[in-house]
């Protein structure tokens, strides 16, 4: 028996025991006869043959009982039974009252209860014909328990099982339940897991079954042999493998352990390789995967042969449909005699000229190469054959599976309709429009079947809905904004017209905003777009001193847009809109408001503030006029891996409001796919605004500080936030020398920008230009899982054109005096309520409170310079990694500079996490 029968259960029944053991004896031996049956036969025994006589020193051997009486089996009672009922154990064998008893029967009976894997124990015992069973019930599982299980976790294991809490336990079962779980973890790459099974017992018959588990490491390929290869090395094979070889690069990934199926697939990978390199006889003779004795690595071998090389020989294609020429499509053709054979090419170019034929019309022409090999010239012949099909027409198209969503809604999107010839170009770009509506499943499909005639066809749309409003409460943190709130809610096919609706509310320390927004797709159903937004924005422009954000300027906008779009092409759209905006831009009169004149009103200061910061503020109009060009053929709106995208904006203040300008954007995108999972992207865009206004102020811009273009983080990496572009910078005189008789000398500005006391005011520019290019590295499978996604970036831009502004030079307080001619000090302090002051007086309190202090504060007089507006490069590198992590979505980026112009903020570290509940 097995070692589930526990020491207890023997010690308390000794007939348990004696049977166990009278039982094995007797399988040992080979005999017949029942463990525990006795057999009393009726029949008269033949005489027994004398026994021989004993050989000197043996003793002489009992004489043989007398055979038994043959007997009827009068009666069957069972003993022992619990949960079961008699009459249910009975049931199991085929022994009856009226049957003759033999070991033979008695046996059976054993075998027939053991087979039902319910008893731990049986015994039968014959007395004159009344046969008494008695019986052990295996115990009945109270729990399962899984100790050890780390990398794969119970609500993965416990489905898997047979085994479950209060079944009837079996030993089969435990067996099956650990071959199993051990193959969950050869799944995973685990081949030293062990299991070992353990039973608790409990009182009424009862029992936990314990899976211990030792997960053991994760076997790993060790290395990978190819023997045969001579064209190619072993590194240039392996890199076109999916399995990789475990080393300590390949830590993130993981192809580095074992798997049957991607053995198999890398076979496949190999022949295909070789087949595009021209070997068209290559084969895997074998693949061979051996596992280290310590269980931990794999060692794989496969044995190849190359064969020989061929080239293409003669090449055409055989059009059996009329429209086609048969001389104009082979001279199309990719391939050309003398070219080394390429399968893969042929492959892409059934696939093409299937297209092809589709977009005549041939929705079933069937393309087949026709191979005829050469090998004394070692040359491939190629023909390849369009079939003759009629050409076919859309009889009818079906939209199914949809239940909130209007059929118009689906249907106006098919670039085909009823009674069309039928294109196959059309039938993909509707697919990828049906796609892009994100109503339904992911990788939705037309479906194409053959209609009522041979020239008849139907589409069929069979989609899934899936839901598509949005509710989001998000919080975060942010580098730039600090915390940040938000909260949206969105209906993407509202009333199942299509329609989207919005409400969205954002809140941080420095800029709040509310927007509503609504959009018709379809205006009366016809192809026309139209939308409108109401918002509400605060915005606090800011610099950095002492590492702390100290705000400079406040704008509130409300406004309202309205726009309109109609499809010029496929793939080219138009937007036209309508903005009327009213802005408040003011600043802290407690910071940069003064009472110069002594008549009692206090106005901005350009001791306190900078000119141009004077110049801004104030409440103002803008009515603007805009129209957008959108060209687009992304695969994918959130995550594009080929296609690219153009838009033009220009805009026209000036249709009533207080600013008038021409203000003109251009952006564009490119994605290519590159081989091995890497996506590389360029992108590049540019803005230029141009006043309408006569300004004739000297040092004074005619394009309003709000109007103007700022440029760095997070367009441009590897910059603050509008760290690049013009700006007035803050040189503070000092007593370098501690002689207060001799004159103060100003800082340099190196010293300037690197000091805790930096005065730093960026004032935008009317001309930008911004690059990037950006390779997105693919990881492991598990690593892709998990949403990483890292990418190594450049980006090149700047920002320039402004008016050179008047500059502010305050040596030794000539022209820093009141109206009696004394000097005046910018004196800091706070109110009654905490809040930051800024005044200016004759007689500085010293931080240490000393009065009239023989050293300069610092910020007391300063000389104002003008730098970074050069057309100059900015450029910067480094590496980014997005992460959909558990608490949202996470963006972190390393940069360095490598080159900047004077005055601009650099950044190197930057990043921004948000999460939502």
């Amino acid at each position: 028996m097995s070692k589930f029968v526990s020491a207890a259960t023997r010690r308390k029944n000794p007939a348990a025991r004696l049977a166990i053991g009278l039982l094995t004896g007797t399988m040992l031996a080979g005999m017949p006869a029942a463990a525990f049956a006795q057999d009393e036969e009726a029949e008269t025994p033949a005489p027994a043959p004398a026994p021989a006589a004993p050989q000197s020193g043996e003793t002489s051997a009992p004489a043989a009982a007398p055979a038994a009486q043959q007997q009827v089996v009068q009666t069957i009672a069972v003993s022992g039974a619990q949960r079961l009922e008699p009459n249910t154990i009975l049931s199991y064998i085929k022994l009856r009252p009226g049957d003759v008893w033999t070991q033979a029967a008695g046996d059976q009976v054993l075998k027939d209860l053991y087979a039902t894997e319910l008893f731990s124990n049986a015994n039968v015992v014959n007395t004159n014909g009344n046969v008494v069973i008695t019986v052990v019930e295996n115990p009945v599982i109270n729990r399962i328990i899984l100790e050890g299980n780390k990398r794969i976790k119970n609500d993965k294991i416990l489905p898997e099982i047979k085994l479950s809490p209060r079944q009837i336990f079996t030993r089969s079962k435990v067996r099956a339940d650990v071959a199993r779980i051990i193959e969950l973890y050869k799944r995973q790459g685990r081949f030293a897991a062990t299991v070992e099974p353990k039973m608790v017992e409990l009182s009424q018959n009862r029992v936990d079954i314990v899976f211990e588990i030792n997960e053991g490491p994760k076997s790993k390929v060790r290395q990978i042999n190819i023997i045969g290869n001579e064209a190619f090395s072993d590194g240039e094979l392996r890199g076109e493998m999916v399995t990789k070889q475990a080393r300590l690069t390949s830590f993130l990934s993981s192809n580095t352990s074992y798997d049957p199926d991607r053995l198999a697939f890398d076979q496949q990978k190999l022949r295909q390789f070789y087949l595009t390199e021209g070997y068209a006889d290559f084969r895997v003779v074998s693949a061979v995967a051996e596992l280290t004795p310590d269980k931990r690595d794999f060692i794989i071998t496969y044995v190849v042969e190359e064969g020989e090389r061929y080239k293409f020989g003669d090449v055409g294609v055989e059009s059996r449909i009329r429209d086609f020429d048969n001389d104009a499509m082979t001279a199309r053709l990719p391939m050309q005699s003398g070219d080394w054979y390429d399968a893969k090419l042929v492959e892409d170019t059934v696939e093409q000229l299937s297209e092809l034929a589709g977009t005549f019309g041939y929705a079933f022409a069937d393309v087949a190469p026709e191979f005829r090999r050469n090998p004394e010239t070692l040359t491939m012949n190629v023909s390849f054959v369009l079939r003759e099909a009629p050409r076919v027409y859309v009889e009818r198209i079906d939209v199914n599976g949809n239940t909130l969503t209007q059929d118009k809604v689906v249907r106006r999107e098919f670039r085909l309709a009823e009674g069309d010839a039928f294109n196959s170009l059309s039938v993909a770009r509707s697919t990828a429009r049906i796609n892009s509506l994100g109503y339904f499943q992911e990788n939705f499909e037309i479906n194409q079947v053959e209609g009522s005639a041979p020239d008849r066809i139907v589409l069929e749309a069979n989609v899934e809905e899936q839901a598509t409003g949005e509710l989001q409460l998000s919080a975060g943190f942010s580098s730039i904004e600090n915390f940040i709130l938000a909260g949206s809610i969105r209906q993407r096919n509202f009333r199942g017209r299509g329609q989207t609706v919005g409400l969205s509310l954002n809140y941080s320390r420095y800029s709040r905003s509310a927007q509503v927004s609504f959009t018709e797709p379809y205006v009366f159903d016809r192809n026309i777009s139209a939308g409108v937004d109401i918002y509400r924005r605060d915005i606090n422009s800011f610099n950095f001193r002492n590492n702390e954000r100290n705000t400079t300027f406040k704008q509130a906008q409300t406004g309202i847009s309205l726009r309109a779009g109609v499809p010029l092409t496929e793939y080219l759209s138009a937007v036209g809109s309508y903005t009327f905006n009213y802005d408040d831009v003011s600043l802290d009169e407690g910071l940069y408001f003064s009472d110069r004149d002594g008549d009692g009103v206090a106005t901005c200061d350009p001791l306190l503030a900078s000119r141009y910061l004077c110049e801004a503020i104030g409440k103002r109009t803008s009515s603007i006029l805009g129209l957008t060009l959108n060209y687009n053929t992304l695969d994918s709106r959130l995550r594009p891996t080929r296609g690219e995208t153009v838009s033009w904006t220009t805009e026209f203040a000036g249709l009533g409001g207080d600013a008038k300008y021409f203000r003109s954007r251009a952006k564009a995108a490119k994605y290519w796919p590159v081989g091995g999972g890497f996506i590389f992207s360029v992108a590049g865009e540019g803005g230029w605004i141009r006043s309408l206004e006569n300004n004739a102020i000297a040092g004074q811009d005619d394009v309003r500080l709000t109007d103007r273009f700022f440029l760095g983080e997070p367009q441009m990496r590897g910059f603050d936030i509008r760290g690049v572009g013009p700006r007035i910078v803050r040189l503070q005189y000092v007593d370098d020398d501690g002689d207060a008789t001799t004159p103060l000398v100003p800082q340099t500005i190196e010293e300037a920008l690197a000091g805790d006391q930096r005065v730093d005011d960026a004032l935008g520019g009317k001309a930008y230009y911004l690059g990037r290019a950006e390779l997105e590295i693919p990881l492991g499978s598990g690593a892709r899982e998990m949403g990483l996604r890292p990418s190594i970036f450049l980006d090149v831009g700047s920002l320039f054109s402004v008016t050179r502004p008047i500059l502010q030079d305050y040596p030794d307080g000539l022209q820093a005096s009141d109206a009696d001619g004394n000097l005046l000090y910018v004196q800091s302090g706070v109110d009654a309520s905490g809040n930051p002051t800024t005044a200016l007086v004759t007689d500085p309190v010293a931080p240490d409170g000393t009065v009239n202090p023989p050293s300069i504060i610092p910020g007391t007089f300063f000389q104002e310079v003008f730098l970074g507006d050069s057309p100059s490069p900015r450029i910067s590198v480094g590496v980014g990694v997005n992460w959909n992590s558990p608490f949202g979505p996470f963006r972190i980026d390393i940069s360095h500079v490598l080159k900047k112009q004077v005055g601009d903020d650099t950044k190197v570290f930057s990043f921004n996490v948000g999460t939502q509940f």
